[in-house]
């Protein structure tokens, strides 16, 4: 049996990872209106990351002998003025993942639960690289996004990219 504390975060973390992917399913729905279908596809799979996540979480406590608890999620209330408005509440996002997720972790380590430590040193590591892409997304729109070749550049390449299924192993 899981400590607590340590449960009652990582069923509200599962939560919180299909909010993110109601989240990012919003930001392609804008590219989709926008007219880039590269854009819209990329967060598509971010969208498809954040569920694995949460499934990888709700399996986690399977595991263990414990119950999930699933609670309505959030419907996004972001408002976009700008292509750019995404990327930039994504990254926000993403930090704000990545501080639940340090959260976890101190508490599981704070009862010396070691085993949700191993598995939380995955998604530590996993929030490491969803910052740092969603802080490249930004910089590249920064260099290319505001010219109209180079944002159909950045567009193509966004569309090329293909959906890995996370290599955590429970």
């Amino acid at each position: 049996m899981l400590d607590a504390k340590v449960k009652e975060l990582i069923n509200t973390q599962i939560n919180q990872e299909f909010y993110s992917a109601y989240l990012y399913l919003d930001f392609s729905n804008y590219y989709h209106d926008q007219g880039l279908d590269g854009f819209a596809h990329w967060y598509e799979i971010q969208a498809q990351e954040e569920r694995d996540h949460a499934m990888l979480m709700r399996t986690y406590l399977i595991n263990n002998g414990e119950t999930v608890t699933f609670e309505a999620v959030e419907k996004p209330d972001k408002t976009y003025h700008s292509l750019k408005d995404p990327l930039v509440y994504g990254l926000e996002h993403e930090q704000y993942v990545t501080s639940l997720i340090n959260t976890i972790y101190k508490a599981a380590s704070d009862v010396n639960d070691y085993r949700t430590m191993q598995c939380f040193d995955w998604f530590v590591k996993e929030q490491g690289e969803e910052e740092k892409n969603a802080d490249d997304l930004i910089k590249k729109y920064n260099l290319f996004g505001t010219d109209p070749k180079g944002l159909y550049a950045l567009n193509q390449e966004l569309l090329a990219r293909v959906y890995a299924a996370p290599s955590l192993v429970l």
